[in-house]
This record gives structure tokens, C-alpha cells and sequence, in this order.
């Protein structure tokens, strides 16, 4: 290793478990959008369309979570100094984007289908919904048990992608159903538009945990003054300021903060408590502090006030 190449935290996740998950989730997508884009077009069914076009995207949203995992895995660089982890986050939002999208899209061709409805395959529709619904079963399950040994925002994106192909296969299950006891075929594009509504959800919650990621907002589950409150308790601290608390990915933290501290105290032994406190009471690893005195640092009245005179 060279010298100024020391990293305590190699900023990079080896995520075999989601790596695996990934790529059977990609095969057995790519085998079913083939078949359901070819049932939708033969059967004339909007629902069986909408979720094709659904599962077309989940295909290119599963390569570019793929994508982000190999990224995540690279070390790194003079220029990228915290790896390529970010990488993962621009990705789920990208996907949650894609989302919004197709959801907006089933919405229009829902409301074209409503206003001019055409005859529908009642038997094609029905058979390749129940193949789709097996399908979506079994990627679900398999999506979520990843999500139990990794937390992936990745994986959290495509499994968003499957509940909504999930509910879009019951759906068209239904829709096929009660067409054939009704004769009402406008019950095909209200339940489409009703998919659309739960894929839409989905993706604004995925884009909602991105965005907060890439504004580097403090991660909902800390509370910064309760962190704060822990580090000024830790010996010869007399306050704490200048703090900030991101998230690089998910499970991935990085802590600064500037730390005014009594001239009596080794600021060593100061920074290795603080250090231990973040790492065992929060699990966050990767902190910054950066130990000042009022006396050589001027803070103003701030400092005054914080020291009480004392230096």
C-alpha cells in the first residue's frame, strides 16, 4: 500500500446475497416480459399491455441495479474517495422515476381504453395473468427474504417494481373474471388505472428515499441532537457544533463535527471516545472530529459563553 492510500473504512459493499438475488430476478423477468408483451398484443387486453410495459421496465431497472451493485464493489479512487457507493442511490432513483413514469403512462392509455374500449381475448388475457401471477409470486418472495440479510436500496427498488407486476397480475385475474360474468370490458382499463395508482405509489416512495440520500439530509432513524447531547457527555467536551450526519448509501453513515474541548483533556483519548460511543451506540463508523479550543480558535461569543472563561 502507498503512502496517503489508508482508508479505515474501504467505502465499497460486497453484496453477494443481493448480487444472487438479482440476476435469477432479471432471468426469470426477461422470460416473462417476452411472453406477457406477446399475450398482451395477440389478447388486446390494456391490462396485460400496461403490465408488460410494467415488466419491460423492471428488466431495465434490474440491469441497472445490477449495474450499481458492481459498482458499489469497486475501491476507491484519487477522485472518487468514497468509492462508487453513491452510485446505487442515483440508480433506485432513477428506477423510482421509471415508475412515475409508466404509472402516467397506464393512466393516459387507462382513460384512451375507457372513452374507446375494444374487445378483449377473455381466455389468452386470464391464462398469461396466472402464469404472471406465479411468476411475481415466487420473485417477491425471493426479493424479500434478500431484503432480510441485506439492506439494499436497489433490491427495496425492485421489489417495489414486483409487488406492483404482483397486484397488476391479480388485477388483470380479476378484471379477466368479471368481464366474462358482466360483459363490462371498461373494467379492463379502470383496473389498469387502478395499477397504475399502486405503481405510482411505489415509485415516489423509492424516489422519496433517494432524494433524501442525495441531499445528504440526516438518515430518519438518528436523532442529531440526541447524538449530539451523547458526545458533549463524553469527558472534557464542552460542546459540539458544526455537525452533520448523511448517509453515502444505505447503511453507509459519515458523521463531522467540530468538538470545543477542555485544555486538560489528551484530545486523543477525547476522539477515540467519540469515536467508540458513534460506533457501538449508532453504528456509525466513519466520523470526523475535529477537536478546537476557544483560546486558539475564535468562536466569538459563542466561545466565550461555551467556555465560561476558562481558557
Amino acid at each position: 500500500m502507498k503512502m496517503g492510500e489508508f482508508h479505515h473504512l474501504e467505502h465499497v459493499k460486497e453484496q453477494s446475497a443481493s448480487k444472487k438475488t438479482l440476476w435469477i430476478t432479471l432471468m426469470l423477468t426477461l422470460f416473462f416480459t417476452i411472453v406477457e408483451v406477446i399475450g398482451g398484443l395477440v389478447s388486446g387486453s390494456l391490462a396485460l399491455l400496461s403490465d408488460s410495459a410494467h415488466m419491460v421496465s423492471d428488466v431495465l431497472a434490474l440491469g441497472l441495479s445490477m449495474l450499481a451493485i458492481y459498482m458499489a464493489t469497486r475501491r476507491p479512487t484519487k477522485q472518487y474517495t468514497y468509492g462508487f457507493l453513491r452510485f446505487e442511490i442515483i440508480a433506485s432513483f432513477l428506477n423510482g422515476l421509471a415508475l412515475v413514469v409508466i404509472a402516467l403512462f397506464i393512466l393516459v392509455e387507462g382513460i384512451k381504453r375507457i372513452i374507446h374500449p375494444e374487445p378483449v381475448d377473455l381466455g389468452l388475457m386470464l391464462g398469461i395473468a396466472i402464469i404472471g401471477l406465479i411468476v411475481n409470486i415466487v420473485l417477491t418472495l425471493v426479493l424479500s427474504r434478500s431484503m432480510k440479510e441485506e439492506n439494499n436500496l436497489n433490491v427495496k427498488s425492485a421489489l417495489w417494481h414486483f409487488i406492483g407486476d404482483l397486484l397488476s397480475s391479480v388485477g388483470i385475474i380479476v378484471s379477466a373474471i368479471l368481464i366474462r360474468f358482466t360483459g363490462l370490458s371498461i373494467l379492463d382499463p379502470i383496473i389498469s388505472i387502478v395499477i397504475g395508482g399502486i405503481i405510482a405509489f411505489g415509485g415516489f416512495k423509492i424516489i422519496r428515499e433517494a432524494y433524501f440520500i442525495l441531499m445528504e439530509a440526516v438518515p430518519e432513524q438518528f436523532n442529531l441532537e440526541e447524538i449530539r447531547r451523547d458526545l458533549r457527555g463524553v469527558e472534557g467536551v464542552e460542546d459540539v457544533h458544526e455537525m452533520h450526519l448523511w448517509a453515502v448509501s444505505t447503511d453507509h453513515y459519515s458523521l463531522t463535527a467540530h468538538v470545543l474541548a477542555r485544555s486538560d483533556i489528551q484530545p486523543y483519548c477525547m476522539t477515540l471516545a467519540m469515536n467508540e460511543l458513534l460506533k457501538n451506540r449508532y453504528g456509525i463508523v466513519h466520523s470526523t472530529i475535529q477537536i478546537e479550543h476557544a483560546a486558539i480558535h475564535d468562536h466569538g461569543e459563542y466561545g466565550k459563553l461555551v467556555s465560561g472563561g476558562a481558557f
